[in-house]
Formats: structure tokens, C-alpha cells, sequence
């Protein structure tokens, strides 16, 4: 699976450690930077990371800044995304099985590595259960449909 990653400055150091455990759990990652840790806007990498999903070049995507907040809203302007801004392993297991998320946010400032691993962990090894949030999540993709 290829796996779209990308950060702020504030989700550097962060960003680079879940990229090495996502390769080393074999996953193609496609890293779009940030490429250093001085200041720079958060949505510009949460757009890059949502087209590369949207274009189907990438099946799923990992964004990380200081809170995990900023850089999901900004990837939820996105047709087509659901970027699940997440903090604990429940929330983002939670968010494949029953939101169809095909985002992660994490946030450095709030999330140890090891803690962010695991989160990590629990959203790629989770699926879309389909079902009875089949409907629901349609209704998100309608409203996005009418407001977006």
C-alpha cells in the first residue's frame, strides 16, 4: 500500500519516525516534506497529502503538525477526505471501521512517538466495516456534495 505523508514544521520530527516504522512494516511511503523544521503553513502540506489520496496515487495519508488539528481541517476541505484528527489508538481504529477516515492527524506537541505509534498502528491495521456506517458516511460525502 502506498502511504501519503506530510507535515509542518511543528509535525518534523514526528513525521520522520512514522515514516521509518511504516517502511519497516512495508508500507511505500511518499513523503511530501516538510523538508525542515523553520516555519512554514500547514495547509500546504495537508492539500498535498489529500490530492495525492484523491488522485489515487496514494490509498491512504498520515499529517502531522504541533496539535493534529489545523492540518486535518485543512485536508477536510477536500472533496473526498476524511481526515480524523486522533490522539488515542481507540479514536483511530475508530475512524477506519466506522468513518471510512482515509486521513490520520496526529499532533507532535500532544503524542509521545511510542503513544504515536501505536496510534498509528490501530489505523492501518483497522478496515472500513461498511454496514450500518456505510449510510452515515454517504451522508457526510452529501453534505460535503452540497456545501463543498
Amino acid at each position: 500500500m502506498k502511504v501519503a505523508m506530510g507535515s509542518d514544521h511543528g509535525g518534523f520530527n514526528l513525521r520522520l519516525v512514522i515514516k521509518a516504522h511504516l517502511i519497516e512494516r512495508g508500507y511505500e511511503v511518499v513523503d511530501f516534506g516538510v523538508e525542515c523544521k523553520e516555519s512554514c503553513d500547514y495547509p500546504d502540506y495537508a492539500l498535498k497529502v489529500a490530492n495525492a489520496i484523491t488522485s489515487g496515487e496514494c490509498e491512504l495519508g498520515v499529517l502531522v503538525c504541533g496539535t493534529g488539528l489545523g492540518i486535518s481541517i485543512a485536508a477536510n476541505k477536500v472533496k473526498g477526505i476524511i481526515a480524523a484528527p486522533v490522539s488515542d489508538t481507540f479514536s483511530a481504529e475508530m475512524a477506519r471501521k466506522h468513518n471510512n477516515a482515509n486521513i490520520i492527524a496526529l499532533g507532535e506537541r500532544v503524542v509521545g512517538e511510542g503513544l504515536a505509534l501505536k496510534i498509528v498502528d490501530a489505523f492501518f491495521d483497522a478496515e472500513f466495516e461498511g454496514g450500518r456506517h456505510e449510510g452515515r458516511v454517504a451522508k457526510i460525502f452529501e453534505i460535503e456534495s452540497k456545501y463543498l
